[in-house]
């Protein structure tokens, strides 16, 4: 569904934009253009009073609290990372006023404190940006919508590890679980809506 509307009370959600994760090559956007969009976004939250919500994922060092399960791919959860790995990139630090959300799992409502942040808050509707697109921030999708939240996706300001996973999110999932547009028309209803 094509974006139509923003409620009064909608929360960006940043999904990863850490730097062990925008590290990693991207496609079909670049990390640095997905960085640069929701910053874009973040700064147009922020101004006109809304939350802003950075999720990262972070696991301890012997892989404890990561998700247990045989996979075929393995999850890596006790994987060598480097220091500071899942700090949040700088371009969105700095901003007290914004929540903070770490996860263990692709997807950032379970086993998190989302959910209550979103409802102490009276948001209604949820913003999505960040990597990788079929992964992180369609899990984040999902839940969202199975949560009765109102789900948008900034398709220009997430990306994924192959163009043909991005576009099956883009193409088939995201029309099911809510509306999609880009970085600019997001803004552009933003600046509309909140000019009543």
């Amino acid at each position: 569904m094509a974006l139509t509307t923003l409620d009064p009370h909608t929360a960006l959600v940043v999904i990863d934009l850490q730097r062990g994760i925008v590290a990693a090559p991207t496609q079909p956007h670049s990390a640095a253009d997905v960085v640069a969009r929701t910053v874009e976004l973040a700064d147009a939250f922020r101004s006109h009073g809304l939350p802003v919500v950075l999720v990262r994922v972070s696991f301890a060092a012997d892989g404890a609290d990561a998700a247990p399960g045989r996979t075929e791919a393995g999850h890596g959860a006790g994987a060598q990372r480097p220091e500071g790995w899942d700090v949040i990139v700088d371009e969105l630090s700095g901003h007290p006023e914004d929540i903070r959300v770490t996860k263990r799992n692709w997807g950032a409502f379970h086993g998190t404190d989302l959910d209550l942040q979103l409802r102490r808050r009276g948001i209604s509707q949820i913003v999505l940006t960040g990597v990788a697109t079929s992964i992180g921030v369609e899990s984040t999708a999902r839940a969202a919508h199975e949560h009765g939240y109102h789900v948008t996706l900034a398709t220009d300001a997430m990306t994924d590890l192959t163009p043909e996973a991005h576009l099956n999110s883009i193409e088939r999932i995201f029309p099911r679980l809510g509306e999609t547009g880009t970085t600019a028309e997001i803004g552009e209803l933003l600046a509309k809506t909140r000019a009543v």
